[in-house]
């Protein structure tokens, strides 16, 4: 390392940001790359600490800490610094298999935990890999890497997103032959449909995409495993099968009004918009000149936001039921937590320069629909407050009315969707996911594994990589053993 006190002398720098006004009249990425001179300077900040916390991977009072893929984080930072970045992008690809899909979507957990952010900030790690990733790119360092030879097995990998990629990317580097199924018209699942486009342009996922195909991975779209094609049929044609087909059992609101039209899960949202913007036709979902309400203060609410918005939009408010989130730590979440403090992501950025104010409205419950001719018109909400048991209580008088034309529903995922269980007879676990072991990924069919949100729930893109990752290590032992 150079200067020991870095991290100190220099001040934190992240990448930079287009102007909110200016950005919601596109779907372009948001974010400007910082300099390369800049990001040896943030690299610099790096402690090179002796237990780099940022690499843990751990899971701490419901929260992530540090990177699950187990990035060589303080290493490829050395290397940065000093320049030399094609060695920073090969230690980088060995833990991590798509740095272009984490530096863009991941929430940084490695951030929370960094060492340097004890006296003073983190370092800028997810600007970094950003900035290796896409200068291997645009160097031509990434190019396509075909096994140099095939063992004979055969594996079919159910579901293109984070999980299923790594997974597929894995065994297809192992040797095997991998079969890629997805349900949608095009590969990616999450990272293609469920993530807009200013946060993770869809040429860079197809770039990848493209990239796997040459490698030998064979990608068959439009069909889904259980209705379009048998999973007996597959089993039979596979010498083992991964289902990476994620979290998508949406959860829904049960109260009045609720079959009103208008009333969209976030998720299909997400998708109509996406969809419309690669095929260039209108959305089937629009909110157009609509007042819209988002229910749900999470990350997929805030991208609902930041697509009305683009979509031009009358007004649109975002509500939760939890509190404003404190802007220091508190002191029962200590580093190295992920921090729970507030933030103004880009979305609510966005909101404020072009309504003048942030859209979320705290300890709001929904309680009932409205409307007219069948068309929601509006949302009666009371407010609410945690006793100190954490139990939720509505306060009397609280009650209102908010006008609205389109609502759209971003209240979490409650794991698999049903008619998997019924298609492929696999046991469900009482999280909704799919049971399968830890150590093996094995579900209780021989030969079927799972991983990602599948087998987790619904979880960090890290997560689904890194389950991926092991799935395949799994898989491939259990083929080694099978054959020996």
């Amino acid at each position: 390392m150079g200067d020991p006190l870095a991290f100190l002398t220099i001040p934190r720098r992240e990448n930079g940001e287009r102007q909110a006004a200016e950005r919601v009249n596109d779907w372009g990425e948001y974010v400007v790359p910082l300099a390369d001179e800049a990001l040896r300077k943030q690299a610099a900040r790096c402690m090179d600490c002796a237990t780099p916390y940022c690499q843990i991977g751990a899971e701490w009072n419901g929260a992530t800490s540090g990177c699950p893929l187990y990035n060589l984080i303080p290493e490829w930072n050395e290397l940065v610094r000093r320049g030399h970045w094609r060695e920073a992008y090969e230690r980088l690809i060995k833990t991590n298999n798509f740095p272009e899909f984490t530096s863009r979507a991941c929430p940084a957990p490695c951030e929370g935990s960094c060492t340097a952010a004890l006296p003073a900030a983190p370092v800028a790690i997810k600007s970094i890999e950003r900035a290796i990733i896409d200068r291997a790119f645009a160097e031509g360092w990434v190019t396509a890497i075909r096994p140099a030879r095939r063992n004979g097995f055969k594996v079919a990998v159910v579901g293109s997103g984070p999980a299923g990629l790594a997974c597929a990317d894995e065994l297809n580097q192992m040797g095997y032959c991998v079969t890629v199924f997805e349900r949608a018209d095009r590969p990616g699942g999450l990272l293609m449909y469920g993530i807009p486009n200013m946060k993770l342009e869809k040429s860079v996922v197809e770039r990848r995409i493209q990239l796997l195909a040459e490698e030998g991975i064979a990608f068959v779209t439009g069909t889904e495993v259980g209705r379009d094609l048998a999973f007996r049929e597959v089993r039979k044609r596979f010498d083992a099968v991964v289902l990476c087909i994620g979290s998508g059992k949406t959860r829904d609101l049960a109260i009045e009004g609720r079959d009103l039209q208008g009333v969209h899960q976030a998720m299909d949202y997400l998708t109509a918009s996406t969809k419309a913007l690669l095929s260039g036709q209108p959305p089937a979902i629009d909110a157009r000149g609509k007042r819209v309400i988002v229910i749900g203060g999470g990350d997929t609410g805030a991208d609902c936001v930041a697509v009305a918005l683009r979509q031009k939009c009358q007004s649109v408010i975002q509500f939760s039921r939890r509190g404003r989130l404190p802007d220091q730590r508190p002191s029962d979440n200590p580093w190295p937590e992920a921090p729970k403090v507030f933030k103004l992501d880009y979305g609510y950025e966005e909101a404020v320069a072009t309504f003048g104010c942030d859209p979320r409205t705290y300890n709001v419950l929904p309680v009932r629909f409205v409307g007219k001719n069948d068309r929601v018109t509006g949302l009666v909400t009371v407010d609410v407050a945690f006793d100190d048991r954490g139990r939720l209580r509505e306060l009397p008088g609280t009650e209102r009315t908010w006008p609205a034309d389109l609502v759209l529903l971003a209240v979490g995922f409650s794991g698999v969707e049903d008619h998997l269980f019924a298609h492929t007879g696999v046991a469900k676990s009482p999280q909704g996911t799919i049971a399968a072991s830890r150590k093996t990924y094995q579900t209780d069919i021989p030969g079927v594994f799972a991983a990602g949100d599948a087998r987790r729930g619904a979880s960090l893109i890290v997560w689904a990589m890194r389950e991926g990752r092991d799935a395949a290590a799994a898989v491939d032992r259990y083929l080694q053993e099978k054959k020996d």
